[in-house]
């Protein structure tokens, strides 16, 4: 007899809570579920509706292909994930890997445990130096290496550069100058954005009905980043300086 599927909304961080009340994983739908109605103890996973598949004012033609994408460090922990609700970002998630058919829309890598490799979601940004607003146009699904090219100064801090590198070149087919040029740039782009505090533009979230959990101020974002990594066994960030020269030196680029 098959069983019901009821399905939840659980947060990663509350898998084990749910699992104890009596969910179950489906592996194949990567989500939570109850087994039968009337559960009372799952009753704070009922899940809302659906995400749609295009974001109001979203542009899934936005930034093809692989690049380095860096972050200015006035933005650090503004991705999505750390800006929406626990149980909005399973929802957004959900959507993300699911409209993708479940591979990264780079390089077409399934997801495999064995390696190591999820699909992440990723943001494409555009920046308005006169408003300095940083307006969030696209969110794309990539694979962990794929990701990692992206945010090419973390993986540096992670002591997986040549890693990133070589899939970088792999994937775009690049020669190692010429990649060695793009990731130069990236970082002279990031160096100049980062002399910004931006502001959010989330509007393709929240005019979907997603709620937003506010970032930490582009203010604090540098120390918050440092004592994450700390908190984590990683190396310090330095403070910012006014030109960012320390989180250069850190990241090997002076």
């Amino acid at each position: 007899m098959a069983v019901e599927r009821i399905w939840l909304d659980v947060p990663f961080a509350e898998k084990d809570e749910a699992k104890k009340g009596g969910a179950r994983w489906d592996p194949a739908a990567k989500r939570w579920y109850a087994p039968r109605g009337g559960m009372s103890d799952l009753q704070r996973w009922a899940p809302s509706p659906d995400v749609p598949d295009l974001l109001p004012g979203e542009d899934r033609s936005l930034g093809s292909g692989l690049f380095v994408d860096l972050v200015p460090s006035t933005c650090w922990f503004t991705n999505v994930r750390s800006c929406v609700e626990k149980r909005d970002w399973e929802r957004l998630r959900r959507m993300i890997t699911r409209r993708a058919g479940q591979r990264c829309e780079i390089c077409g890598a399934a997801e495999d445990r064995e390696a190591k490799r999820w699909l992440e979601a990723h943001e494409r940004w555009i920046f308005d130096d006169a408003t300095r607003v940083q307006t969030l146009k696209r969110l794309i699904c990539l694979c962990t290496e794929c990701h990692t090219v992206t945010h090419f100064g973390y993986a540096q801090v992670r002591g997986i550069e040549a890693q990133a590198f070589a899939h970088l070149v792999k994937v775009t087919r690049m020669g190692e100058s010429q990649a060695r040029q793009h990731v130069r740039s990236a970082f002279t782009l990031w160096e100049k954005r980062s002399q910004i505090a931006w502001s959010l533009d989330l509007g393709i979230l929240t005019n979907a009905g997603i709620a937003l959990a506010p970032p930490p101020e582009a203010k604090d974002r540098a120390r918050v980043a440092e004592e994450t990594l700390r908190s984590a066994g990683g190396p310090a960030v330095p403070r910012q300086s006014g030109s960012d020269s320390a989180i250069r030196r850190m990241l090997g680029l002076r």
